[in-house]
């Protein structure tokens, strides 16, 4: 009441200045809301920058829950180009929750038992000590590749970790993303250029591996084409990432497809 008591002199003898001006005086206000989005100035840069934030997060909750027949993580799957970029916190927190989970245990596991049966890493031993041993090297390869790949180099070189699904045009133009998507990647700023980031961590982590490999299976060429082999399994597993949900959608329309048949005579039987 005080603010309106104050502002009535005010208002009262702009009234009559414009009057006696001949200038015409509207009806009626517009409405508060309208007056606010006429006259607001645009959203500053850091609120902008928030709000980037926040949808990044919402999209790495997404993103979390997205698995691969239910079992085989897919975390870092994105369907939408313009998504905004990770934070240096979240590709960390999207590299830990792709290295701690299940899957990639049971993979280690997996590649160990590989490599217990074929005696790779000869030094190793055979027994519950080789095989372990075997599952610590195993992870430890995977462990490291994600970690300066997915998670260092991209904060330091401003990188997305992430694949970005192209989802559309000929099976070739997305058989040819896919497979280059380990060598060319979205960058923070929203444009395309060379993956180092995941070339690098690959070979990062083969020279760290040099570290619990046997002697005799150390050295610059095992480096180098272990970095090889990984990024050519990249292109190829990321083969699944893009075509998968294409996959789960001709399923589920043959699924529906079969139900509307069976059901069909029914609905078309006359009735009694």
């Amino acid at each position: 009441m005080t603010v309106f008591s104050l502002a009535s002199p005010i208002v009262w003898a702009q009234s009559s200045h414009l009057a006696a001006s001949g200038t015409d005086l509207p009806d009626e206000p517009l409405p508060a809301d309208q007056d606010q989005q006429q006259s607001a100035p645009p959203p500053p840069a850091a609120e902008k920058q928030k709000t980037d934030r926040e949808q990044a997060a919402e999209d790495l909750k997404k993103e979390e829950k997205q698995r691969i027949l239910g079992v085989v993580p897919n975390f870092t799957m994105m369907n939408n180009a313009d998504a905004p970029p990770l934070s240096p916190k979240q590709k960390f927190h999207l590299m830990f929750k792709s290295t701690t989970d299940p899957y990639a245990f049971f993979v280690a596991a997996f590649v160990a038992g590989i490599g217990q049966a074929d005696d790779s890493h000869h030094e190793y031993g055979q027994g519950a000590e080789g095989y372990f041993k075997r599952f610590g090297a195993a992870y430890a390869d995977s462990f490291d590749g994600a970690f300066w790949g997915n998670a260092v180099l991209p904060i330091w070189l401003h990188e997305d970790p992430r694949y970005f699904r192209k989802g559309t045009g000929s099976a070739g133009s997305r058989i040819l993303h896919a497979a280059l998507s380990t060598v060319w990647c979205r960058r923070d700023n929203g444009t395309w250029g060379p993956n180092y980031a995941n070339v690098g961590g690959n070979i990062i982590g083969g020279a760290i591996s040099n570290i619990y490999y046997p002697e005799s299976d150390r050295g610059a060429e095992l480096v180098f084409t272990n970095a090889l082999t990984v990024t050519a399994e990249g292109a190829i597993g990321a083969q699944l990432v893009e075509f998968w949900p294409d996959i789960v959608r001709h399923y589920r329309n043959k699924k529906l497809q079969k139900a509307n048949a069976q059901s069909a005579p029914k609905d078309a039987a006359p009735q009694q």
